[in-house]
């Protein structure tokens, strides 16, 4: 039995910036090998903002323990020009989240939110380095697929067809 909650919070809430922070600050660490300067994290963020995880276009996911501690987060957005596709961005576990599932319940509450916005595929981007996220999406039904119109220094690309589930068992 998970020991969190993943409910939907504005990605500019109270906390975000530190955890944002935190998640540029490890993949600056394991893809570039050093922390980020304040002045990569700006690139990042004019390349790739995270302003449009948000409704009516997309959804930031948050994991929280039972004292409200923030554990993980991912979030996901309609790619214009790409119709019926959502991206999932920014999925992070905290340290104090990992090796209990967390990375899967994020996942599972993001293909969910993508149905709901209306997707029928997601797609996703990561690097070599990150050999948790690589594994955690091959586990899951994704197929690595040719580079799409995304952002940053990715070396990996996944997509996955959601398949909506039937409402009452033995039928559509």
């Amino acid at each position: 039995m998970p020991t969190w909650t993943i409910n939907a919070e504005p990605v500019t809430g109270a906390g975000m910036d530190d955890v944002m922070s935190q998640y540029f600050t490890e993949m600056g660490l394991r893809v570039l090998g050093h922390p980020p300067t304040e002045v990569e994290l700006r690139e990042v963020l004019a390349e790739d903002p995270h302003h449009d995880l948000s409704p009516p276009h997309g959804e930031f996911l948050v994991a929280r323990d039972g004292d409200g501690v923030l554990l993980g987060c991912a979030g996901l957005r309609l790619l214009p020009g790409a119709p019926g596709t959502a991206e999932l961005k920014r999925m992070y576990v905290r340290p104090a989240g990992r090796g209990a599932g967390l990375g899967r319940g994020l996942l599972e509450a993001v293909e969910a939110s993508a149905q709901r916005l209306g997707a029928s595929r997601i797609v996703c981007e990561t690097n070599t380095q990150l050999t948790e996220a690589r594994g955690l999406y091959a586990a899951h039904g994704y197929d690595e697929t040719a580079p799409y119109d995304g952002h940053g220094r990715a070396d990996h690309w996944y997509v996955k067809a959601l398949v909506r589930k039937a409402r009452y068992p033995g039928r559509p």
